[in-house]
């Protein structure tokens, strides 16, 4: 498939596509008359950088992971342990994101009891 339609399918621009491509991220696609031409598996492994790049993995990880990726299984162990660790990071930080929600739950709470103890305040100081 051409760069366009990859770009379509993973909602990457086309540069962000050519930049994973340069730096290591996406494999060279077979080129056709100077054009790229993605193997449709490249929707897939781009699915799973999207998911890496959201769980905060950083670049230089996820290009080591890309690397260990193209030398088959022999590294599979590595790239095991690479997504443990990640997936560590990953319900570390929902532990985190789960206190800081129940704090803004308990502030909205809050808020509302004071504003309603404000209209009712209001009403009984029109009503006298």
């Amino acid at each position: 498939m051409k760069i366009g339609r990859l770009s379509e399918l993973t909602g990457l621009s086309i540069d962000t596509l050519r930049y994973y491509e340069k730096i290591g991220l996406i494999d060279p696609p077979f080129r056709k008359g100077g054009q790229r031409l993605y193997d449709p598996d490249a929707v897939r492994w781009i699915d799973f950088l999207k998911a890496l790049k959201a769980t905060g993995m950083r670049l230089e990880d996820m290009k080591r992971y890309a690397l260990m990726r193209a030398r088959g299984n022999a590294t599979a162990s590595n790239r095991r342990v690479m997504l443990e660790n990640q997936h560590a990071l990953v319900l570390k930080r929902i532990e985190q994101l789960n206190a800081c929600a129940a704090l803004l739950e308990y502030k909205i709470t809050n808020y509302h009891e004071i504003e309603a103890a404000h209209a009712q305040a209001d009403q009984k100081g029109y009503a006298s």
